[in-house]
């Protein structure tokens, strides 16, 4: 992403802000792992709701920083060759709540958006007025080391994500974690989730993601 189209969504730099960055394939692997399979309208995450916490959270940095601070939400997304007309739906219903979005081709494996994302944390990072960084994903590969660069600087650093996928996020003092599912709204329905590490005391039944039958496929 150009420092021009960054300039462009952030508006002036006059203003604090808080940057937030969803990376849209990671956590649509990380829903699809919990649910073993593709989510159904109970279990896509609302961004409408997310929007609203984001509005808040950023409301508390400005009363901490005595300064308005606004909300820059940017969502990250792959798409695939003849996939459009399925994802353009939901693309613009992100634009309409508010929502940046920065769209790439997944032409090879290699064309993911991780470079992408970090790029525009580091011109956030090196433009006025940063008060927050929150990244929704559970790639602690990619994140992990340009969020504690950032947070050692002083500014407050957040992940969200899936606490089955993010032992890196949970683990650091330095970064705070929140999962999806404890955002108000964001799930229309409870995540069918077991914990291993949090089994009730008369056991539980863990479902396969998908039938024997499936081998011979």
């Amino acid at each position: 992403m150009t420092p021009e189209f960054a300039d462009t969504i952030a508006g002036t730099t006059s203003h604090r802000r808080v940057l937030l960055v969803w990376d849209a394939p990671n956590m649509d692997m990380g829903l699809g792992g919990i649910l073993g399979g593709r989510p159904t309208a109970a279990h896509r995450p609302r961004f409408d709701a997310l929007g609203r916490w984001l509005l808040k959270q950023s409301a508390a940095l400005g009363a901490r920083f005595h300064a308005e601070v606004e909300p820059e939400a940017t969502v990250f997304t792959n798409i695939v060759p003849g996939s459009a007309e399925v994802v353009r739906p939901w693309v613009e219903a992100l634009r309409n709540v508010g929502y940046a979005v920065f769209a790439k081709p997944k032409l090879t494996d290699d064309s993911d958006v991780d470079a992408d994302m970090l790029d525009h944390i580091q011109v956030r990072r090196h433009s006025p007025g940063l008060a927050g960084v929150i990244v929704a994903s559970a790639d602690g590969q990619a994140f992990r080391e340009p969020l504690l660069e950032i947070a050692a600087e002083g500014v407050p650093v957040t992940v969200i994500g899936f606490r089955e996928h993010a032992s890196w996020a949970l683990t650091c003092d330095e970064i705070e974690f929140i999962d999806l599912e404890d955002i108000p709204g964001v799930f229309r329905e409870p995540l069918p989730r077991i914990s291993l590490d949090a089994l009730p005391d008369e056991g539980a039944w863990l479902t396969p993601f998908r039938p024997l039958s499936a081998l011979l496929s």
